[in-house]
């Protein structure tokens, strides 16, 4: 992919604007799914296919169920956003058969496998949003669902989000890309990865030993990603730790932090945590990595 000529930015939602609500990857469940539902029903209008709650081993039904569900989601001109319910596994397999080209400038709402189709939107020059898919939202504080329902409505830009740990101090700029780490390596040597160059870099991840983490990193290290892009933004790695270790993950990952010298802060509220705060991938940041601190220079949205 070629680095996008610019960014095409969702047009803003409004109370009671329809929105596709997709599984595009594992089966849910369906309490902690109804509750969310609820909470983007008080604000705007969802509708999904009854086939949504389809399961298939450890997929949310077939693969072509899936993907006639996300294409219609993602070309429907008359919605202005696709929540997914879940993530899991499976999205990245329905990459080669999505009109990704042909999308409509809607809001995709949805984080960890999601990240499978974050990227390949981001080298499409499409902003997306990194945040809460529906089952759970229905755990997240007010303070995130206004930071949510904000930065889908609103073109102006949201607060700072503040990290917990510098890890490399300085002050880089540049779009912010990423995901969750295990997926973002997968997408490595596909034509789904977007153009690096100039970003700055976010990551987060669940159920990953501190081995393993390292075998990610060190698999994008080899791949040239640290050489490309200006910084590096560390969500939340939630249950990474090894039993009864006398290291943490945290210490893993601000010792390959340190290895690539690029400006670095972690801890942020982003990903399998709570608060899970959403962030616009694609959108301009600048990170001051010596205070843990992510400033967005632009609102998600069209104005």
């Amino acid at each position: 992919m070629k680095a996008p000529v610019r960014w095409l930015k969702p047009l803003p939602l409004r109370p009671r604007d329809t929105v596709h609500v997709v599984a595009p990857a594992g089966p849910f469940d369906l309490p902690s799914f109804e509750v969310g539902l609820g909470v983007i029903g008080q604000r705007y209008s969802p509708v999904h296919r009854p086939d949504l709650f389809e399961a298939w081993r450890y997929l949310a039904g077939s693969d072509s169920r899936r993907a006639e569900e996300l294409a219609r989601a993602l070309t429907d001109r008359d919605a202005r956003a696709v929540f997914c319910a879940r993530g899991g596994y499976g999205a990245m397999r329905l990459l080669p058969s999505l009109p990704l080209a042909d999308t409509a400038p809607t809001a995709l709402v949805g984080f960890s496998d999601i990240t499978a189709l974050h990227l390949p939107l981001q080298g499409l020059g499409r902003v997306t949003i990194h945040g809460p898919v529906i089952t759970h939202l229905g755990k997240q504080p007010p303070e995130v669902l206004e930071y949510l329902f904000r930065l889908l409505e609103s073109p102006e830009p949201p607060p700072p989000l503040e990290g917990k740990a510098s890890y490399v101090p300085g002050v880089v700029e540049g779009p912010l890309l990423g995901g969750n780490l295990s997926v973002f390596s997968r997408l490595l040597g596909t034509p789904y990865m977007p153009p690096l160059d100039g970003a700055v870099l976010f990551l987060e991840d669940v159920g990953e030993r501190p081995y393993r983490l390292d075998r990610m990193w060190t698999h994008l290290r080899l791949a040239g990603v640290f050489s490309r892009v200006r910084g590096i933004v560390l969500g939340d790695f939630t249950d990474c730790d090894e039993k009864a270790a006398p290291y943490g993950s945290a210490d893993v990952l601000r010792s390959l932090a340190e290895e690539t010298g690029l400006p670095c802060a972690a801890g942020f509220p982003v990903g399998h945590v709570i608060p899970n705060y959403p962030i616009a991938l694609g959108t301009q940041v600048r990170l001051d990595a010596g205070v843990a601190r992510l400033t967005f220079l632009e609102g998600a949205v069209q104005a």
